[in-house]
């Protein structure tokens, strides 16, 4: 997936932060929404504007970021091990 045509970063748009088809939703929200336990169809249903290429797209965002070494990603889970918490953050 060339996550490019869907991934778009617009200084004037939340603060530069990468959003999705120029929405005003950002990549940021989608993977918290994922990694809070949100499944695709949930966020689908509260999001009606999102597509589900739209969320591999904000995964393969994510991965080719971390690859590059461009963001820090730090996956943990709870000590019930009910619920996981995905931090991002710049390198």
């Amino acid at each position: 997936m060339d996550y490019r045509e869907i991934i778009t970063i617009e200084s004037d748009k939340m603060g530069g932060k990468p959003c999705i088809r120029g929405l005003r939703i950002t990549v940021y929200d989608v993977l918290d929404y994922l990694a809070s336990g949100m499944t695709e169809a949930e966020i689908l249903a509260d999001f009606p504007d999102l597509t589900a290429a739209d969320i591999r797209a904000c995964l393969a965002f994510a991965a080719r970021l971390k690859r590059s070494g461009s963001l820090n990603c730090k996956l943990s889970l709870d000590s019930d091990s009910r619920h996981m918490t995905l931090v991002i953050s710049p390198s």
